[in-house]
């Protein structure tokens, strides 16, 4: 393949990506934008966007790292049935994003204590860091092994894939099941 069909190709296969990352990005502006009452109901937690977000792509943009790199040794199979080293790589996932959230959190609270800044009980920060990394882990997860063996099938290098679409539904779920959670949290008498 000549430099120009190999630049063509890739600019085939991640511009729809990147085109989604765009309006994904807008959505969860929006979402956050909406947030207000919620920023203010809970102090300390617009310490945690960010935090929580970025997890969200680190962590889950590994799983897919991870899958993909599976696919292309034949180690994995783009099959949606049981398979114990995809079994592995999700449960390893959801349970270092949800420790991720955790630990955001206990860092945040801390910071935020020690500039003696207002901030919410622990408690609260941990409530809506779980529920929202619960959330958004399984929605990821879905997300990302969908992506990831769908595009193989279709002939798609992954790699392509993963990056772009990982950020973009990690913001869009990981802001969507942020506002669920705070939500949910401040219902049940969480402040």
């Amino acid at each position: 393949m000549s430099v120009r069909e190999v630049a063509a190709q890739a600019y085939r296969e991640a511009l729809p990506a990147l085109s989604a990352s765009v309006v994904g990005g807008l959505f969860a502006g929006v979402v956050l934008g909406g947030m207000r009452a919620e920023l203010r109901a809970v102090p300390g937690l617009l310490v945690l966007v960010p935090a929580l977000l970025a997890t969200r792509g680190n962590v889950y943009g590994s799983l897919g790292a991870r899958l993909s790199t599976g696919l292309h040794q034949g180690l994995v199979e783009p099959a949606f049935e049981f398979d114990d080293r995809v079994a592995a790589a999700v449960a390893a996932a959801l349970g270092n994003g949800i420790l991720a959230s955790l630990f955001a959190s206990v860092v945040a609270f801390l910071v935020l204590e020690l500039l003696a800044a207002s901030v919410a009980p622990l408690s609260t920060l941990l409530a809506i860091a779980l529920v929202a990394g619960l959330l958004s882990g399984i929605a990821l997860t879905v997300a990302v092994v969908s992506v990831v063996f769908v595009g193989f099938r279709r002939g798609y290098n992954p790699d392509t894939l993963v990056g772009p679409l990982v950020t973009t539904t990690g913001d869009v779920f990981g802001i969507s099941f942020l506002l669920l959670a705070v939500r949910l949290v401040l219902a049940l008498g969480g402040m």
